[in-house]
């Protein structure tokens, strides 16, 4: 069975194919000690050793997490990050579709 951060590795690197590939200004980082990618300086998405997370609308974060999809993003314990939720993926193929509405969301924040 592949490790966390194989698994992690895997999808990095598949999500810098797509994104990259799609968004060609969209930059790689890190955020919270975890690789993830940001468009206008804002990160929409990062990778921690087992699950993806992503920036979403506050409604739309509950709606996946009262689904029974996600969990709150919690870095400090009791202290849930309203736009934020962990979401156990298998891979990108899974993971595009959350990213890209993800993605979506955060680039409409972003001042022009």
């Amino acid at each position: 069975m592949p490790s966390s951060s194989d698994w992690r590795d895997r999808l990095v690197a598949e999500l810098r194919e797509e994104l990259l590939g799609r968004h060609p200004g969209d930059e790689e980082g890190r955020m919270l000690h975890a690789p993830g990618f940001r468009t206008g300086g804002r990160y929409y998405v990062f990778v921690t050793a087992d699950e993806l997370v992503l920036k979403l609308p506050a409604p739309r974060v509950q709606e996946l997490i009262a689904g029974g999809q996600g969990s709150p993003c919690s870095p400090r314990p009791g202290h849930p990050m309203r736009e934020w939720v962990q979401l156990a993926v298998a891979d990108a193929a899974t993971a595009l579709p959350l990213v890209l509405e993800s993605r979506a969301f955060v680039a409409a924040q972003v001042p022009r």
